[in-house]
């Protein structure tokens, strides 16, 4: 299920990003719901916001260093931990749709814009449900050691 989960969020990531990149003109902006929710074309060199604009490379480094931490814990998970292998899955894809971006293009692209928010993408959102997943897993009290799995 991990892997299938991934892949699933990986080529929903990028098939969204191709269609905005043939269908859109950089910074073009449809409004779906006006003043509440739009489609703009937006590229991001940089970190979440755009910080660190001429961090390209670092963040490729820092993506597969994630790529290898993800795809650790999910190794390393028990059957009564299972439960974490959807937000996991999400993480790995979202990671690599923004590297493929990244090595690809030079840039990540960016599309959904709800105006009081900076403008993100797929990637981004299943990379923010999947950590929001685990965190919420955690404070609920599943009986998960994931926080733990690297001191095996």
């Amino acid at each position: 299920m991990f892997y299938v989960v991934a892949l699933g969020v990986f080529f929903l990531d990028i098939i969204t990003k191709l269609l905005v990149v043939n269908k859109m003109d950089l910074g073009q902006s449809i409004p779906v719901i006006k003043n509440v929710f739009h489609f703009t074309y937006i590229v991001n060199r940089g970190a979440a916001f755009g910080i660190f604009p001429q961090g390209n490379f670092f963040f490729i480094i820092i993506s597969f260093v994630g790529i290898i931490i993800v795809v650790s814990l999910y190794r390393k998970l028990s059957k009564e931990e299972y439960f974490f292998c959807l937000p996991l899955g999400f993480i790995l894809g979202g990671i690599l749709g923004n590297l493929f971006d990244r090595i690809v293009r030079g840039e990540v692209v960016d599309f959904f814009d709800f105006r009081i928010w900076p403008i993100f993408n797929f990637a981004d959102t299943f990379i923010c449900i999947g950590i929001s997943m685990i965190f919420l897993f955690t404070i609920l009290g599943k009986k998960s050691k994931l926080l733990l799995l690297f001191k095996r």
